[in-house]
């Protein structure tokens, strides 16, 4: 199980953020794939208890299905990024296409921030989008959608790889709801013993 892109490889994707530079401890929490009615809302919850701030990555179908879901993110205080509209793999997309659906999702989603679903995008992509975007990746990816994993095996994986500067994705979408439920409040609590602050994107 990857939760790390190999560090030697992630100069070759050029401009794109996968860790904040510090040498503070602070991690950035992100969430994919929402916002939809199941989930996010209960997400907001958690963070709320923690007074925590972050930032969720949208799919604009989902937004545009769900404007209400998507409006409380934005009430309560989070940030949100671009997730594309269709959610789109950008290996099986042309530069065209691709560009064009993230563009789509742009007309609801105001945000400078894009995340490419599955971290799928090509070279050519990144050139085409990194003057209108902050492309950001990640230093540490749950893998919370997998059923095959325990809310235990995740924490620890968690535990493993945090550090300075950490980007972690989790879920907000129904296949990952039981896991990233059972995890994100035992992560943070987590964190914050281990005295980490947590910052916004």
């Amino acid at each position: 199980m990857n939760v790390q892109f190999p560090r030697f490889l992630r100069p070759f994707w050029g401009k794109v953020v996968w860790r904040k530079k510090t040498s503070s401890k602070v991690i950035y929490l992100t969430f994919d794939d929402g916002s939809v009615p199941e989930v996010t809302p209960l997400v907001l919850d958690i963070l709320d208890k923690y007074e925590l701030k972050a930032t969720f990555f949208c799919v604009g179908e989902n937004v545009e299905k769900h404007p209400d879901v998507y409006a409380d993110v934005l009430r309560r205080g989070h940030k949100t990024g671009n997730h594309t509209y269709n959610h789109l793999k950008g290996y099986s997309f042309t530069t065209k296409e691709f560009v064009a659906n993230v563009r789509k999702a742009s007309q609801i989603i105001e945000s400078n921030l894009f995340r490419p679903p599955h971290g799928q995008i090509t070279l050519q992509q990144i050139r085409t989008l990194k003057s209108d975007y902050k492309i950001i990746m990640w230093d540490i990816i749950t893998h919370d959608y997998n059923k095959n994993l325990s809310p235990e095996t995740i924490l620890n994986t968690i535990k493993k790889h945090t550090r300075c500067g950490s980007i972690v994705v989790f879920h907000d979408s129904i296949k990952a709801k039981e896991n990233m439920l059972s995890v994100l409040p035992l992560a943070i609590e987590w964190w914050l013993n281990e005295g980490y602050a947590f910052g916004v994107l």
